[in-house]
């Protein structure tokens, strides 16, 4: 029996109107800034590499920034808690 090992699921998953928009956006950028005449097929390559290479990173980071974030909210309400404490 053989196992084939299936793809990793990606990080961030885009509905087909937000890949077609975003595929839009690449194709944008690269005529602008490159001068480079890219077909949608092309865009939605680099989407998903981008995907793929740059999404955990930038998912790992936003974890990590709500966690900061919720942190310093939990540590105020603990202080708030104790402010209502009666000796």
């Amino acid at each position: 029996m053989s196992r084939v090992k299936k793809p990793a699921e990606p990080v961030f998953q885009f509905s087909a109107q937000q890949r077609g928009v975003l595929g839009q956006a690449i194709k944008g950028l690269m005529a602008e800034r490159f001068e480079l005449d890219m077909g949608g097929f092309e865009a939605e390559e680099l989407l998903d590499f981008f995907i793929k290479e740059c999404g955990p990173l930038i998912y790992n980071q936003a974890v990590l920034d709500v966690q900061g974030v919720l942190k310093e909210r939990f540590e105020s309400i603990e202080s708030d808690l104790w402010a209502l404490e009666k000796s």
